[in-house]
């Protein structure tokens, strides 16, 4: 079901031709600036995988996946990829990528059982990105700190579309704010996981919510994750679970706010192991990928996603989607939003 948020009396900042070169200066900035930051190399991304060996990610385990059959493969069935978390780190083995170095690539997608509105389209581009690191480094603090470098990206990049156009005055804050998803529901007990997210936004501007796929004290989850990716379950110190997050920043244009990644250090084999027996997927053990994580053939590592069209959406002051990317929308959607002051391309 398509929802549509309307903000009074929006409208747009740039034009057209101003908002596409704005889009094209941010891209290019920005993954510089990752580049050098997590010391990534650019590598080429698939379109699709092959279906049925655990390569394309099940995001909350219940989207489909698109899918074609291959003629010269005797019509094996292909599958659009979701996003690359696990082929990444199967391309850091075969790659041979030395440790504390990673890639990035930008990746294309679809996902058709998207909910269509201002912040979900049918079309996802990202920055997928992936580095090896120590065992040793399988922390909180290390997490922080890669969740660190990226926003120190993100903030400079806001400050080079400030000089772009003077009109989009800077609102991130210069420090990014963490909070465990545990400590949230604290916080904001009555709350549901949307509404805690927007207020700790508006709060602090920016924020990296810990934890996210393990079960709180209130016996549900923040948000969900699939398995075989993030390590959600694996404990620190203090007792609460989740080596991952989602940074989000406040959106003024919407009122709202907005998650512009999400990421996470990798399961180990134990992790792994745990994760899918509560999840009751092991079957996936005798996957493709599955198998080489469990015969130790994959580094660990860290990794994520950042939305490029919900960056330049932030960044250009944006009120949908749909100003930055082309996309397919409902025929509704497109003229309601028009008379609201969205034109979508």
């Amino acid at each position: 079901m398509s929802y549509l948020i309307k903000p009074a009396g929006y409208k747009a900042l740039l034009n057209l031709p101003q908002t596409e070169m704005g889009i094209k200066k941010i891209k290019d900035f920005f993954q510089q600036n990752l580049s050098s930051e997590l010391r990534l190399r650019r590598i080429t991304a698939p379109l699709f995988v092959l279906k049925g060996m655990g390569i394309n990610d099940d995001l909350n385990g219940t989207e489909r996946a698109v899918t074609f059959p291959i003629k010269d493969l005797g019509d094996a069935k292909a599958e659009i990829v979701h996003s690359l978390a696990k082929w990444k780190r199967l391309t850091l083995a075969d790659y041979n990528i030395e440790e504390g170095y990673g890639i990035y690539t930008d990746m294309n997608a679809i996902r058709s059982d998207e909910e269509l509105g201002n912040l979900h389209s049918l079309y996802v581009d990202q920055w997928d990105w992936e580095r090896t690191m120590k065992k040793e480094d399988r922390t909180v603090d290390f997490l922080k700190e890669i969740v660190q470098r990226i926003y120190a990206a993100m903030v400079r990049t806001e400050y080079l579309v400030y000089e772009m156009f003077p009109e989009i005055k800077p609102t991130l804050p210069q420090k990014i704010h963490f909070i465990h998803s545990e400590d949230l529901l604290q916080k904001y007990p009555s709350f549901t996981p949307k509404q805690r997210k927007d207020a700790i936004a508006k709060e602090y501007g920016a924020v990296f919510i810990i934890g996210i796929g393990c079960k709180l004290s209130n016996g549900e989850k923040h948000d969900g994750r699939a398995p075989d990716y993030d390590d959600w379950s694996t404990k620190s110190a203090d007792g609460k679970a989740g080596l991952n997050g989602d940074l989000l920043v406040w959106d003024e244009v919407l009122g709202r706010s907005l998650e512009l990644s999400s990421m996470g250090i990798r399961v180990n084999k134990e992790a792994l192991l745990h994760q899918l027996q509560e999840c009751n997927a092991e079957d996936k053990k005798q996957l493709y990928f599955h198998k080489r994580l469990l015969n130790d053939e994959l580094p660990l590592s860290i990794g994520g996603g950042i939305g490029q069209s919900r960056l330049c959406m932030f960044y250009l002051r944006k009120a949908h989607i749909g100003e930055i990317q082309a996309s397919i929308w409902p025929e509704d959607m497109r003229q309601e939003a028009k008379e609201a002051g969205m034109y979508l391309i």
